[in-house]
C-alpha cells in the first residue's frame, strides 16, 4: 500500500473519530440545556464526516487502487494527489473551525474552505484522469 494511502486512510479515521465526537457533543447539547453552546458542533460533525472521512478515505483507496500506468507500477507524478492531500485536509480544518465560531467567524472561511475542497477535487482529478483506463494489456518489462 503506498504511504500517501496509508496517509490517507488514517487521516480519514482521525475525521471520523473528532467527527463523531463532534456529533455526540452537539447531541448532547440538545437533550442537557446547560450545554446549549455545544449545539453549533453540528456544522462540523458534518464536514468532517462528509468531507473528512468519506471524500478522504475514498480519494485514498483511488490512489491505491487505480490502474497503474505501465507494468512497473509506477502511479505517474504524485504531487496532484498530494496536493489534493494538503487542500482537503485544510478545508476541512477551515470549514470545521468556522460552525462552531458562528457569526463571529470572518466572512472569508466558508469561501476559503469552499475553494479549497474544489482545489482538492481539481488536483486529484488531475492525478487519476490517466490512470483510468478501459482494460488493456500492459506490456511486460524486459528481463
Amino acid at each position: 500500500m503506498p504511504h500517501l494511502t496509508q496517509l490517507m486512510v488514517r487521516t480519514a479515521l482521525l475525521w471520523l473519530g473528532l467527527g463523531y465526537t463532534a456529533g455526540g457533543l452537539a447531541l448532547l447539547a440538545k437533550g442537557v440545556s446547560a450545554l446549549a453552546w455545544l449545539w453549533p458542533l453540528r456544522g462540523s460533525h458534518v464536514h468532517m464526516l462528509l468531507v473528512g472521512w468519506t471524500v478522504q478515505l475514498a480519494f485514498g483507496v483511488a490512489f491505491w487502487m487505480l490502474p497503474r500506468l505501465d507494468a512497473a507500477g509506477s502511479r505517474g507524478d504524485t504531487r496532484p494527489a498530494w496536493l489534493s492531500y494538503l487542500a482537503l485536509n485544510a478545508g476541512v480544518l477551515l470549514a470545521a473551525l468556522h460552525a462552531p465560531l458562528g457569526t463571529s467567524a470572518p466572512g472569508w472561511i466558508p469561501v476559503a474552505a469552499g475553494l479549497l475542497y474544489l482545489a482538492a477535487i481539481a488536483a486529484f482529478a488531475a492525478h487519476a484522469w490517466r490512470r483510468v483506463l478501459p482494460f488493456r494489456t500492459l506490456p511486460r518489462p524486459r528481463a
